[in-house]
């Protein structure tokens, strides 16, 4: 990421791994209501019967609501086990090799293009998914399932383990990838406007000395890169949720996926949960980055400070 002083001691690789799996873990801990609000609204209309079927969930406080009234306020944090272990396998690649793969690309230069950090974002995108696409699996199908109900197509599990177990199981090994092709596609999409767009903001804010290398820099540039992010990734992000949520043989493909929802509700169907989205991958984005720039700044001068003679 831009933005270190020449002063300042550099955070090693490790450092930027273990920070951002770290800092994603807690922007998760704050944000996961939301996010289980959006998987609640885009799967909504799905599995309508030939009558139709009235729309449980209105909004995001709306459905919030609902989701404690009918099923207890414990239903905000299923699949969090699974989205913590996602966040730590994910984060820490996508995130914090980010760096290390844009000095790949600009053989070790300091001067990265746009094309350089594209390419950096799409790689590492494509490698977390590789890594965690069955904990993204696990976690969809806990937050899509309706406590103390067996709601049609959805299957209930006891645990996350017996979640991992039961899928590979009845599915098989491939059902633990199951949309990563979507999910390639779209955390290729996610990485290359969040992440890009927040070295690119924070990067012209350091240069016109429009604020300083601290927390206000960090927030403006999370925030705007969470909201460019929600706008270009939300149709991406709805399909892959409806494809890694139903049943086996209910689509045949994520493009079968999007065709089906295009025909039986239309384009407005791929920007469903569209203000959750929002306001978690902002929310996000400034818990996460903010906390990220601080665990490195802390882990250097705290390195520095064993290394320096007493």
């Amino acid at each position: 990421m831009a933005g270190v002083k020449p002063t300042d001691l550099a955070p090693t690789a490790a450092v930027k791994f273990f920070g951002a799996g770290t800092a994603a873990c807690f922007a998760d801990l704050l944000t996961f209501p939301l996010d289980t609000a959006k998987v609640r609204l885009q799967i909504q209309g799905e599995s309508k019967s030939s009558e139709g079927k009235m729309v449980k969930y209105r909004g995001v406080f709306g459905t919030i609501n609902t989701m404690v009234k009918t099923e207890g306020p414990r239903s905000l944090y299923s699949g969090l086990v699974a989205g913590l272990q996602r966040q730590m396998s994910f984060a820490s690649v996508r995130i914090g090799l980010y760096d290390s793969m844009k000095q790949f690309y600009t053989r070790g230069t300091d001067n990265a293009g746009i094309g350089s950090r594209l390419m950096a974002g799409c790689t590492t995108g494509a490698m977390a998914v590789a890594f965690a696409q069955p904990t993204d699996v696990v976690k969809v199908r806990f937050q899509a399932q309706v406590r103390g109900a067996e709601a049609e197509g959805v299957k209930r599990y006891s645990g996350t383990m017996d979640a991992y177990r039961t899928i590979a199981r009845t599915e098989g090994i491939r059902g633990l990838w199951k949309g990563c092709g979507p999910n390639i596609t779209r955390n290729a999409i996610v990485n290359c406007s969040e992440l890009v767009t927040y070295d690119i903001i924070k990067e012209i804010i350091l240069q016109y000395n429009i604020m300083t290398d601290n927390m206000p820099c960090h927030f403006t540039a999370a925030f705007s890169a969470g909201f460019i992010t929600t706008i270009v990734a939300s149709p991406v992000d709805v399909v892959k949720t409806r494809f890694m949520n139903s049943s086996a043989g209910k689509y045949n493909s994520a493009i079968n996926c999007a065709v089906t929802m295009m025909r039986n509700e239309g384009p407005k169907a791929f920007y469903k949960g569209f203000m959750p989205s929002f306001l978690r991958l902002g929310s996000w984005n400034i818990v996460m980055f903010v906390t990220y720039e601080q665990i490195k700044k802390h882990v250097m001068r705290a390195q520095q400070s064993w290394e320096s003679p007493i």
